[in-house]
């Protein structure tokens, strides 16, 4: 008898995390790989925010903090809300993570008893499906339309809600495609919302500053004030200052809630990392210029790589809002032959091609629940951009090229 739950059985590894893996297992090998799988913007920390660290640990900031995060962080958190929505929020509403990923974790933990439902807009981020599934809840995926922008339409999430639903899950911008609900989108969602009481919404805001013009973002509290007694805004510091690998993520929902979720935290990890937490709050009650220079960029790369894959043939792209990946459609490529014969049928058989034949890492669209697409992160190089367009597009040339 295997000494593995059954509950861990049903779980998949990170297929982000392990494409990330596999390409750099490769880069140290010496094979030359472009790694276009990771979420994690190339540009270094701000000086403002790394000093407030090193001023911590100079000052021997370095012992256990509050479960549930400093006064400072949770004041800075407080006042971006007040600032960028004009929320009125409470320090007991507001909860400090391990990183945007535990935000989730922990609420779903504390919220969802076996059977209940999650209501998931596919193309997903890879981790929700899998954390509801270690709650004993049931995800309810459902697939999404490119010609709607990959978003969730009224209609859909009417046909999706049964008693069961527990939650609504809305994540704008989108990993993986960048798409981004319009106000008037999310007024269509929160009137279906408004009749049915008993689902609630958590909104994953984690890429609302990687936006880009002329879309305004907006979060569906801000549109449905209504609504706020029932959602939970989950967001962090990774995307929007560079802050990865300081694993700093907040919650920020009903008192009820969020003591839930800390009582949880008070059980597995405790606090965030105390000098983390100091460089958070310097990044988000600090100057917000620095945002600005990442965004222009990713604008930039954002263009051009839209423009050469819809230069290619069998592919097609849609131009996101925001965050910093694209979704490409590659259903022109599906079924084709590759020049010794082999036959491509999905995008998981395409992306180990990208991988084997020209060393582009990307991720297929099966590990985020909608088909024929792969993501590509443009948070990396122009140059790497580049150098990677040229090798898909080799790739895609092969596979459309005149049967013999």
């Amino acid at each position: 008898m295997s000494l593995l739950s059954q509950r861990i059985q049903n779980v998949k590894p990170s297929p982000t995390l392990m494409i990330t893996a596999k390409a750099k297992a490769l880069q140290a090998q010496g094979k030359d790989v472009l790694g276009l799988g990771s979420g994690e913007p190339d540009f270094d920390t701000p000086s403002h925010i790394k000093k407030a660290a090193i001023r911590a640990l100079r000052e021997g900031f370095t012992k256990y903090t509050a479960v549930e995060g400093i006064d400072e962080l949770i004041q800075a958190i407080i006042g971006r809300y007040a600032k960028d929505h004009n929320m009125t929020v409470t320090p007991d509403q507001v909860v400090v993570t391990v990183g945007g990923k535990q935000a989730f974790y922990n609420l779903i933990q504390a919220t969802i008893d076996p059977g209940d439902e999650v209501i998931i807009p596919a193309p997903y981020w890879v981790s929700y499906p899998d954390m509801v599934l270690l709650a004993d809840g049931v995800p309810v995926c459902v697939a999404t339309q490119e010609e709607n922008g990959f978003k969730l339409t009224a209609e859909e999430l009417e046909a999706a809600i049964t008693p069961k639903s527990r939650f609504l899950v809305i994540n704008s911008p989108s990993n993986p495609t960048g798409s981004a609900y319009t106000a008037e989108e999310l007024l269509a969602i929160g009137a279906v919302l408004e009749r049915h009481p008993h689902v609630w919404v958590i909104t994953d805001d984690i890429y609302e500053k990687i936006v880009y013009k002329p879309f305004k973002f907006v979060t569906i509290t801000g549109v449905m004030p209504s609504l706020q007694n029932r959602t939970v805004i989950l967001s962090g510091v990774s995307k929007a200052y560079s802050m990865t690998g300081w694993r700093i993520g907040y919650a920020v929902g009903p008192k009820e809630v969020i003591k839930a979720m800390i009582k949880m935290q008070s059980q597995s990890t405790s606090n965030a990392t105390s000098i983390a937490q100091k460089g958070a709050a310097a990044a988000l009650a600090g100057p917000q210029k620095c945002i600005k220079p990442m965004v222009k960029a990713f604008r930039e790369r954002r263009d051009f790589v839209v423009a050469a894959l819809n230069a290619m043939p069998g592919i097609t792209c849609r131009t996101p809002e925001g965050a910093f990946y694209v979704y490409p459609n590659v259903a022109g490529l599906m079924g084709k032959s590759t020049a010794d014969g082999k036959v491509i049928n999905d995008t998981l058989e395409f992306s180990a091609y990208l991988l084997e034949a020209v060393g582009v890492a990307v991720v297929p669209g099966s590990a985020f629940g909608l088909d024929p697409y792969f993501r590509i992160s443009f948070a990396t190089s122009m140059q790497d951009l580049e150098q990677a367009m040229i090798r898909i597009r080799k790739v895609a040339e092969e596979l459309t090229r005149p049967q013999a």
